[in-house]
Order: C-alpha cells, then sequence, then structure tokens
C-alpha cells in the first residue's frame, strides 16, 4: 500500500473519531441541561419524620404523594400534618408520625393500643385508662414509654390496718402482707404478731391486725394474809368470840413475768417470790359458856343496877324465831326459862337481871326491835305474851 493511501485511511478514521466525541459531548450536555431542569423545578418542603426534621425537594403535588415518594406506608393510626390532601407549597412544613403498638396490662389484663403518643400520661389518657395517685404504673407518667412499648398498672384499693391500738384506712395494690406492711412502713418487734400469714395475698376491704406483744417483769410487794387461831374458852359466853392477839399480815417480794398485747396484760405468772415480813396469827378465844335459865320465884333483890325499861313478851315460837337465842339457849325445849332479849349495848348478854313483875332472869337474847331500854320477856305461849302487852317495869342487873 502506498503513502498516499494510508494517509488517507488515517485521516478518514480520525474524522470518524471526532465526530463520535462531539456527539457524547451533545448528549451529554442535554443530559445535564434535562437534569438541571429537572431538579431546578422541584418544590423545597421541609420534612420532619419522627421527630427527624430534613429538607427535601419534590414534584409531588400532595402531601400523599410526597410520602409515597419517600416509600412511607401509612397505617390509619399515623398522625400526618397537614391533611394527606393538601398542595404542596414552597418551603411547607409537614409531619410524619408512625404509630406503634403499646401494651398495657392494668391488673394482669392486657389490652394492645396504636398510638404515636410517647408519654406516658398521654397513652394512658388517648387509652381512657384513669389511674389515681395510689396506682402502681412501671414507668413514671411524665416519662416516654420504654423500648418494650409496655405499660403495667396495678390499681390500688382500700384496706383497714390496725396498728396496735390505732386503725386507719389505707391504699394499696396487689401484694403479700409482709410487702404492704413494709410499703406502710410497719415494723414489727420481736414478740409482734400479724393476724394473717405474711406470705397471704391482700386483697380489697381486707383487715391486717398487728398486734404489739410486750414482755415485761415487773417486782411488787405485796401483803400476806395472816392466819386465824382459835381456842375455846369456857369462860367466855358461847357464840363470843375476844381477841387475846391481834394478827398481822405480813409482805412477800414476788417477780411477775408479764405478757401485754396492745398495753392490755393478757398473762402474769409469778417467776419469783420472796418472804420480806412473816405474818403474825391471830389468836381468837371462842366462847364455849352455856346459859342455863331457872324458873325463879325469889323475890327481888336488895342491890344492882337498877333502872326502868319497856318491857314485851314473846315466845319460843314467834313468827321469825328459831327457837335457839342469840346465847344458844333451846328454847323450844325450855319454855319455861326466865329469858329476857336485850340490847347488848345497855345489858351484855349473859348478864343476870330481876325484871319486876317477871322475877330473876338472864340476858340472853336479842332482837330487831330491841334497842335501847327496851325488854323482851320469854313467856311459853302467846296468851301469856298478850297478857303481858307493853308496860313499863323497873329491872335490877346483878352482875
Amino acid at each position: 500500500m502506498s503513502n498516499q493511501s494510508m494517509k488517507s485511511q488515517f485521516l478518514g478514521s480520525l474524522r470518524s473519531k471526532q465526530t463520535g466525541i462531539r456527539f457524547l459531548s451533545l448528549v451529554l450536555f442535554v443530559s445535564v441541561i434535562a437534569f438541571v431542569l429537572y431538579h431546578g423545578t422541584k418544590t423545597p418542603v421541609m420534612f420532619t419524620a419522627n421527630g427527624e426534621t430534613s429538607k427535601l425537594y419534590t414534584h409531588a403535588t400532595t402531601v400523599d404523594e410526597l410520602l409515597s415518594a419517600q416509600n412511607i406506608d401509612l397505617t390509619n393510626y399515623d398522625k400526618v400534618s397537614p391533611s394527606l390532601s393538601t398542595k404542596i407549597d414552597s418551603g411547607m412544613s409537614i409531619e410524619w408520625e408512625q404509630a406503634k403498638e403499646v401494651v398495657i396490662s392494668v391488673d394482669g389484663n392486657q389490652s394492645k393500643v396504636w398510638t404515636t403518643e410517647n408519654v406516658v400520661k398521654n397513652i394512658l389518657e388517648e387509652a381512657n385508662i384513669e389511674v389515681t395517685e395510689h396506682d402502681l404504673v412501671s414507668q413514671s407518667l411524665d416519662t416516654e414509654v420504654g423500648a418494650d412499648n409496655k405499660i403495667d398498672i396495678q390499681k390500688a384499693f382500700q384496706l383497714t390496718l390496725v396498728d396496735g391500738t390505732k386503725e386507719r384506712q389505707v391504699w394499696s395494690t396487689s401484694t403479700t402482707v409482709a410487702n404492704f406492711l413494709k410499703q406502710q412502713e410497719i415494723q414489727l418487734g420481736e414478740s409482734d404478731r400479724v393476724d394473717k400469714n405474711l406470705e397471704e395475698v391482700i386483697t380489697p376491704n381486707d383487715k391486717i391486725a398487728v398486734v404489739r406483744v410486750e414482755k415485761v417483769t415487773d417486782v411488787v410487794e405485796e401483803s400476806v394474809d395472816f392466819a386465824v387461831e382459835r381456842k375455846n374458852d369456857s369462860s367466855l359466853l358461847k357464840g363470843k368470840e375476844k381477841v387475846v392477839t391481834e394478827g398481822k399480815k405480813g409482805k412477800v417480794e414476788r417477780t411477775y413475768n408479764i405478757v401485754k398485747e396492745n398495753g392490755k396484760v393478757v398473762s402474769k405468772k409469778v417467776a419469783s417470790e420472796k418472804i420480806v415480813e412473816q405474818p403474825k396469827t391471830k389468836v381468837l378465844s371462842v366462847g364455849t359458856k352455856v346459859v342455863t335459865a331457872k324458873v325463879s320465884r325469889s323475890s327481888e333483890p336488895s342491890s344492882g343496877k337498877e333502872f326502868y325499861v319497856e318491857a314485851t313478851a314473846y315466845t319460843p315460837y314467834c313468827t321469825g324465831c328459831s327457837g335457839i337465842s342469840a346465847a344458844g339457849l333451846n328454847l323450844r325445849k325450855n319454855p319455861d326459862m326466865k329469858v329476857i332479849a336485850v340490847d347488848p349495848r345497855v345489858i351484855p348478854l349473859g348478864t343476870k337481871v330481876w325484871v319486876e313483875g317477871y322475877g330473876n332472869a338472864v340476858a340472853g337474847d336479842t332482837g330487831g326491835a330491841i334497842k335501847g331500854n327496851k325488854i323482851d320477856v320469854l313467856v311459853p305461849s302467846k296468851s301469856k305474851a298478850n297478857s303481858w302487852g307493853r308496860k313499863k317495869v323497873r329491872i335490877k342487873v346483878l352482875n
């Protein structure tokens, strides 16, 4: 091949390459212009998704189209502002909050809600769940729900707490007796007890009673009764007693173990005792002398203390009479005895007397109506008592 021919081929190839380059440059230029024109016609908006804001440029004409362009699948629970049908304007703000499923448990009963709220209080309000200051919520009402999207609520109820002698109404959630007492800041002493098992679960309207038990030791000095020794005395009228030696109580020191429940003594036992002073025995002389009254027809004695008394008469069978006199005389077996009933403060029992119109007698009886200077003379029959009547007579005390 000649040099001229090779030169022609080279020039032809060069022209062909130049033409290709010019064409590619043109295509690139057109593409750039088209890209610039395309993006230059987009509308700028501020888009906030779940709290994060960014600036977008879009050819979307509505909010709905914009969200679709962002590959966002809306649910009925999502929150979009403004509405989906709103026309896109340059510089407008669009907000989208994706709803989440929150599990709410109330006393173990679960329910699920879809919400865009994050704060616990707002979520519960949206779910129409009311909580009080006494209820137990797993999170503070003013905080955002946890990552697990769960809220646990224990509803409070009223019950009665009796601490010793103090009773009050309190609020609590379902828990054991032990935890309830801890919540109420009730501390149990070593001997204190609770009327329910500590592991038992409390329920509404329960009554929890804490019995405060106190164990104390008390040392007291107490008196000890004296013994009474009786000795027969034949010189003393039967039925009479005379103190020979006065008795005196002793003293003993006793130590008591005392148990109190809510301040009241429920147990008191003697732990030990020690005699401090021995008691002194009381000695009594007991009269055994029986007065025997005999029918006497003796004349008026010349001596004796003399005074006047009002005299009535009674029989061994009078109403309320036992037949045995105050001095131990059996009047029914001896109805003819000369016996008078007296006031022992005026004429002592056992005293021998002379009574005008009656003769010698012994003061051997008493009577409820015989007070002061009054006597009652014993006669064997009611007719004789009626004959005696009531009269003023002289009496002489002979001994």
